[in-house]
């Protein structure tokens, strides 16, 4: 078991997953009130500036975060692995349980933040955990991946994040938040495209995430 020293507040840990190791970087504000699990998108990684950047403004809001990577650079090269959902979705698991046996971390509730094909890992696993996952919030997602019976099935609150340019995406999160029976919040970004790159825009991503999280995932 990987433990923190007292002055010390992020880790770099490694979790065994279907018999590798997946790398993802642990951070603990001096006193977290909940934990949220980022899940990247196809060809992200747990390096991408846009959910530093919202984890950043996580942790200032008082919440630890989870970065990490869900499948080995090794697998990352091989295309199809990267939208593979049930795959992605089994190791968000094994890593929130991996949490739930953590030191540091068993105590704490726990989100999850997933962007682009993450979104669809986050909401289906959300699904599978029931009232053990508090909230979920999806940027740029592709939320219809995770499948109608899965949306159907989520209980924690659900905030869809899209850019209001990105038409297809906006459609596809429509229809999905359609299936929510969920606590559920479709919030389109006006001026946004997909990565949310324009000035200010991401900044509204992170705001609203935080102000999501702090309704839903604190004790």
């Amino acid at each position: 078991m990987q433990s923190f020293r007292q002055s010390e507040r992020s880790q770099l840990v490694r979790i065994p997953v279907d018999q590798v190791l997946i790398e993802g970087m642990l951070e603990l504000p001096a006193k977290p009130s909940g934990l949220v699990l980022f899940a990247h998108g196809s060809g992200s990684s747990r390096h991408s500036p846009r959910n530093n950047f919202v984890a950043r403004v996580l942790r200032d809001a008082g919440f630890g975060t989870l970065l990490m990577d869900l499948l080995t650079p090794q697998e990352d090269q091989v295309y199809p692995m990267r939208f593979d959902i049930t795959l992605l979705t089994r190791r968000l698991l094994l890593t929130s349980h991996w949490v739930k046996d953590h030191l540091h971390t068993a105590h704490l509730p726990i989100g999850y933040f997933g962007a682009s094909t993450g979104a669809a890992a986050a909401l289906r696993a959300a699904a599978a955990m029931g009232d053990r996952v508090r909230a979920v919030v999806s940027r740029g997602g592709r939320p219809d991946l995770a499948g109608q019976a899965e949306l159907m099935a989520v209980r924690a609150p659900t905030l869809l994040l899209v850019g209001g340019l990105d038409t297809q995406v906006i459609d596809l999160n429509q229809a999905a938040y359609a299936l929510l029976s969920c606590t559920k919040k479709l919030s389109i970004v006006p001026g946004a495209t997909h990565l949310f790159e324009e000035a200010g825009t991401l900044e509204q991503v992170a705001s609203q995430a935080a102000a999501w999280f702090g309704q839903h995932l604190e004790d």
